[in-house]
């Protein structure tokens, strides 16, 4: 099976696709920045195509602060590695400085891609034929 077949769970993060059916959007926009700073607006409660009600239960969305916090532990490995292995002699508080950064630069995105992998690690993709 490739990667980024239509049956896979990475098609359906990385396309902005429901996790059941993978052919309605799972956010009514692909840009991050528009999901993440207005969410009432951008959020879909349900697939336009299967029907699948995104929040499966109450307080559903909180397991994806694990997956963001570990998309953010990884951005920071990344930074802290690049800085220090191009800049050797570069201040601690800059090398800080420069992780923060990066950090609120990717946030929009990885609330956006969190919440993808969040609902796919529970919902099995269904061809569209069995509903």
């Amino acid at each position: 099976m490739k990667l980024l077949t239509k049956e896979s769970k990475m098609y359906s993060i990385l396309f902005n696709k429901c996790p059941k059916c993978h052919i309605g959007k799972f956010w009514a926009t692909n840009n991050p920045l528009k999901n993440m700073l207005f969410n009432t607006r951008n959020s879909r409660k349900t697939c336009e195509n299967c029907s699948l009600a995104y929040e499966l239960e109450i307080g559903f969305w909180y397991g994806s602060m694990y997956v963001s916090y570990a998309i953010s532990v990884a951005v920071m490995v990344m930074f802290w590695t690049l800085t220090s292995f191009f800049f050797p002699l570069i201040n601690i508080f800059n090398e800080i400085l420069i992780i923060v950064i990066a950090i609120l630069i990717v946030s929009p995105l990885n609330y956006h891609i969190s919440r993808l992998i969040w609902i796919n690690f529970f919902i099995k993709y269904t061809p569209s034929d069995t509903y």
